[in-house]
């Protein structure tokens, strides 16, 4: 017995001898203790947690090299490798993880909408449920701040820069020919169905290197990664009829969306001041296609195909019978993406579009016909080397074919087009210094080959959270565009045109609640002008032309304070000159307003089943010039203003009644005046109001949802 006693006490001796003794204390960056922090050895049982003061202490019976693991919620993992019998009294510091939801954003100039955007100022569900933008992407951001009204337009005016100066991507891959063309007063449209798309990132200026070739605003349409369910959508409206169905397996998936839309029932409803020939009508569909790869690869392949046709008489001051126009386009567009992982941490993008744009244009008795072929191929690679370090960089090429034909009986026949070709190479880094202070850096150079011209943008940003919920942002950036395809087509002695951009933002995020205050100025070099006109092969084009844009942009957003109530305002302040086009002084261009707001509102009401929406839009008056008095664009119109309601009813889980009314109000906007060519007899030129082609226009739609879970409906879509 004594034996086996002294046996046992020589073998927990043993034991006892065998332990390491693991000590220390851990704190953040400030010497703050640590209290519940893990501490544990790599691949073992072995370890503890942190008491009140930051200390922990434990045994193992490791021997050799070890590995120390240290974490706690909201910190960054600390390790460290080395002999563990050197784990004695460590002083252990762990720095904020700078990726959590609280973390500070780089968000200067740009509204991201999506479920995986930490800050949503618009989701994608606002797209087709704000009473005015009636189911157009496009519609719905000029609700946002930096936007003017421009409503005889309908394209994104994007402070104090013109149409032309923003670009569409989608999935990262540019769009050439995004909105469909129309007639003088008749708003276009976006090409794209709202109902493809996860999520909008809207920049209003500052935005990254990746993305070139847009003097204002860059808008980026991301496509729905996997839907949720199998599903048929049929749409029957006042306009026409639409039908949608997704597909789903195991590693695949297949949207398709197609309408049919005719104007002419309307019409005979409800006439407008034109005299129509042909009304409008047009065909439209939209596939996507999404493969899982493996190493979770994702191919996605998007093909969209539009069709328009219409024929009318507007009225015109100098055409004694009214103007005649007439076009008939078809857009066919192609876009491929891949996303997938490499070796060492590095994930790939790439991609490719195509478009084809055809138009054919009557202009009383003249033609003039236009096809422009156009392509981009681009490769990313990016790497998060820390949690504090992510760099990305990549390559990219432009391709533009253009060519018209203009026939005439009085002048003859001529062609005219070009081609140009840019290629692109941009690199960038995202620093972060902490979850406060954020960075990013970036360059991108292009050159093109019709202009013979290589360009470099630096683009920077930093921000910096100076609370729980407040973040502060400054944005600087260099951005240069080609001249627009009506300029190249008569001559190719042009530099790009060029601005810089600089922002300052203030951003304050609570509770279903933001609040976002923008400052910003931008300046304009090499922009085009000419001296005739209109523009013509006659025409004598330089580079002289300057201009400045500077404002403030204010939006609020509520989705909290009124149960089923979510509600948002927009203000907007622009100073703007430029000289540009055939100006012969700086000017605040005609397309711009100094002040714009707008307010929406949707509200639910579950005793009706319905939701209810309300959009008002106002804009101060816009530049006109009149050759009666002295001056360049030297009148104003009357301020703009527009209210717009909806309602949408549940008749069951599945199926909806769906109603709209633009300018409820029938307000009388004019958007700027046309005079006659020649003065009357006591020297004074006539005049009419440009106004829109109908004061109002109304909208009803029945929408049936038929889907796997039996509970799905359109109301998302409206």
């Amino acid at each position: 017995m004594k034996t086996f006693i002294f046996l046992a006490s020589l073998f927990f001796s043993v034991q006892l001898i065998a332990q390491t003794t693991v000590s220390g204390k851990v704190t953040d960056t400030k010497g703050e203790p640590i209290f519940g922090a893990n501490v544990y050895l790599d691949g073992t049982y072995d370890g503890a947690s942190t008491n009140e003061k930051g200390e922990f202490s434990f045994t193992s019976t490791e021997k050799g090299s070890q590995t120390l693991v240290v974490s706690f919620v909201s910190f960054e993992e600390f390790t460290l490798t080395g002999d563990i019998s050197t784990f004695k009294k460590l002083a252990i510091k762990l720095r904020e993880d700078v990726n959590t939801l609280d973390a500070v954003i780089i968000n200067a100039g740009t509204f991201e909408a999506g479920d995986n955007a930490k800050v949503t100022a618009l989701k994608p569900l606002d797209v087709v449920t704000t009473a005015s933008a009636l189911g157009d992407f496009v519609g719905a951001l000029q609700t946002l701040p930096g936007t003017s009204t421009v409503a005889e337009d309908g394209r994104l005016f994007v402070r104090g820069g013109d149409a032309e100066e923003t670009q569409i991507f989608i999935d990262g891959i540019r769009v050439f020919t995004p909105f469909t063309p129309s007639a003088n007063n008749i708003p276009t449209r976006g090409r794209f169905s709202p109902f493809l798309f996860k999520g909008i990132s809207f920049s209003t200026g500052g935005y990254s290197a990746e993305y070139g070739q847009a003097l204002s605003s860059v808008l980026l349409l991301n496509t729905i990664d996997e839907p949720i369910q199998e599903k048929t959508d049929i749409a029957t409206m006042t306009v026409g009829v639409g039908v949608g169905n997704t597909q789903k397996w195991e590693k695949g998936s297949f949207s398709i969306n197609t309408s049919y839309i005719n104007l002419a029932p309307y019409l005979e409803a409800f006439p407008d001041r034109n005299t129509w020939n042909k009304p409008i009508q047009s065909a439209n569909g939209e596939m996507v296609y999404r493969y899982k790869m493996p190493n979770d690869g994702l191919l996605k392949l998007y093909g969209a195909f539009s069709y328009t046709d219409f024929d009318l008489v507007q009225q015109d001051i100098n055409f004694a019978n009214g103007f005649r126009f007439g076009l008939e386009n078809r857009n066919l567009y192609f876009n491929g993406s891949y996303r997938g992982f490499l070796e060492n941490g590095w994930i790939l993008s790439t991609g490719f579009s195509f478009a084809n744009d055809n138009t054919n244009i009557k202009l009383e008795d003249d033609l003039v016909k236009d096809n422009e072929n156009s392509a981009h191929v681009k490769l990313k690679l990016r790497k998060r080397f820390s949690n504090r370090f992510k760099l990305n960089f990549g390559a990219e090429y432009f391709i533009t074919d253009f060519n018209e034909t203009f026939s005439s009986n009085t002048v003859g026949n001529f062609n005219y087009g070009f081609q140009n070709n840019i290629s692109g190479l941009f690199t960038e880094a995202d620093i972060f210094f902490s979850k406060k202070l954020a960075s990013k850096v970036g360059v991108r150079m292009e050159h093109s080959e019709l202009l013979n011209q290589t360009t470099v943008s630096p683009r920077a940003s930093i921000a910096y959270k100076s609370g729980e919920f407040a973040q502060f942002s400054l944005a600087y950036g260099q951005f240069y565009q080609n001249p627009k395809s009506e300029y190249l087509k008569f001559s190719d002695n042009f530099v790009a045109e060029n601005t810089s951009h600089l922002i300052a933002n203030f951003q304050y995020v609570k509770q279903k609640q933001i609040f976002r205050i923008e400052a910003y100025y931008k300046d304009y070099k090499d922009l085009v002008t000419f001296d005739t006109d209109l523009v013509n092969p006659m025409s004598n084009f330089s580079n002289n032309g300057s201009g400045f844009a500077k404002g403030v942009d204010i939006f609020w957003r509520d989705n909290q304070s009124i149960k089923n109530t979510d509600y948002w305002i927009s203000y907007s302040f622009l100073d703007t000159e430029r000289t540009y086009r055939n100006y012969p002084t700086a000017a605040r261009p005609n397309f711009a307003s100094q002040h714009n707001l707008s307010v929406v509102s949707k509200h639910w009401i579950e005793n009706w089943k319905s939701q209810l929406g309300f959009s008002y839009s106002f804009a101060t008056g816009r530049n006109y010039t009149d050759p009666n008095q002295p001056g360049f664009l030297n009148r104003e119109t009357k301020s703009y203003n527009s209210i717009s309601l909806n309602w949408a009813y549940l008749i069951d889980q599945q199926k909806i009644l769906y109603f709209s009314v633009n300018n409820v109000l029938g307000t009388k906007n004019v958007f700027g005046y046309n005079y006659a060519n020649q003065p009357d007899v006591n020297g004074m030129f006539a005049r009419e109001a440009i106004v829109p082609n109908a004061d109002q226009f109304f909208f009803v739609g029945f929408f049936w949802t038929i889907s796997d879970d039996k509970k799905s409906n359109q109301l998302d879509n409206l």
